[in-house]
């Protein structure tokens, strides 16, 4: 352990100030809690105490994002989360290229941006490839970004229709009380789509191109025996794809078209049993020219630091289950 100090930032003037604390100090804390360090602002001087290596971390990461500020680049939760994670990893020296490009601006005008190297590989992976999968826990920001790299080829006329789908594993005996059509069944879940599109295009607009179906949201079971030219597909929640149903959807790519296909191989809802396509795809297709695989990791996680620890967590107790299991086979094969 190495010893405890304390060092300063001097703020520049109250824009940085009021930019790099956030709302309420909001930044602050999440710097508190990401680095284990202990921050305090008075006047335009900030006070970093804690371990010297994470004390002189949290100082390189505050004058990252400083950086930003100078470049006219509103600060967000997001942000600082990343720069944290870089910082850990090493990184850090590559946050500031992470801004060197907007990939679309959403509906109230804001930049959206890639927030760390696993999203930035993500996206060149979509440019470059005909089909990419994007593979890992919530918080990665998979959906949102397939959303928002749809939403920009569209609007530069590169396809002609945006299509967005996912299983629908709780549209069995459990939906089947409710009123409508399946699609009508499944829409709730299809509610993190809508939710990327409102906040990309807004929800008047989703709707309307919703309604000349440029913009087709339906569950899997709607794409069976298509062909589909000319369109940005998405299959959201792939990991809850049968081996056929997997099948079916990626033979459904046509010319001139881009399928993104996302999923997280640790939240498999499928009954016992049944094999998870995503698994298997990665398996069968892992040579194929043109289709890419982005592994994403907790590391990768955008969301409060918090659900990093919550998806390391769990990780965690998986590893531990399944050595036990690996042990109890172990010493049950040296009894015999």
């Amino acid at each position: 352990m190495t010893a405890q100090i304390q060092v300063t930032y001097h703020f520049k003037n109250s824009e940085q100030q009021s930019g790099l604390a956030g709302a309420n100090d909001s930044f602050l804390r999440l710097l508190e809690e990401g680095l284990d360090v202990r921050l305090h602002a008075r006047g335009d001087q900030l006070t970093i105490s804690g371990d010297e290596d994470a004390a002189q971390l949290t100082l390189q990461i505050i004058e990252a994002l400083a950086s930003l500020i100078q470049h006219q680049i509103t600060l967000s939760a997001t942000d600082v989360v990343s720069a944290i994670t870089m910082g850990k990893r090493g990184t850090l020296e590559y946050f500031g290229d992470l801004y060197s490009e907007t990939l679309i601006r959403d509906n109230k005008g804001r930049a959206v941006r890639v927030k760390n190297f696993g999203q930035r590989q993500y996206v060149q992976s979509i440019r470059k490839s005909d089909v990419t999968f994007g593979i890992g826990p919530a918080g990665t920001g998979k959906t949102f970004l397939a959303v928002a790299m749809a939403i920009s080829a569209l609007k530069r006329g590169e396809v002609e229709r945006i299509i967005i789908t996912r299983p629908a594993v709780e549209a069995g005996e459990s939906l089947g009380f409710l009123p409508g059509d399946l699609k009508e069944k499944v829409d709730p879940y299809l509610r993190p789509i809508y939710d990327a599109m409102n906040t990309l295009i807004g929800a008047e607009q989703t709707q309307r191109l919703m309604d000349r179906e440029v913009i087709e949201i339906a569950p899997l079971a709607y794409m069976r025996g298509r062909t589909l030219d000319d369109a940005f597909i998405i299959l959201d929640e792939a990991q809850n794809t049968t081996n056929q149903q997997m099948k079916m959807f990626l033979t459904r790519l046509g010319f001139s078209s881009k399928m993104v296909v996302n999923g997280d191989i640790s939240q498999i809802d499928l009954p016992r049993g049944a094999k998870s396509g995503l698994i298997s795809a990665q398996r069968i297709l892992k040579d194929i020219n043109r289709i890419s695989f982005i592994n994403f990791t907790s590391a990768d996680v955008v969301r409060h630091p918090v659900v990093g620890l919550i998806v390391n967590a769990y990780e965690a107790a998986d590893q531990r289950i399944k050595d036990l299991k690996k042990e109890k086979t172990d010493n049950g094969s040296r009894n015999y």
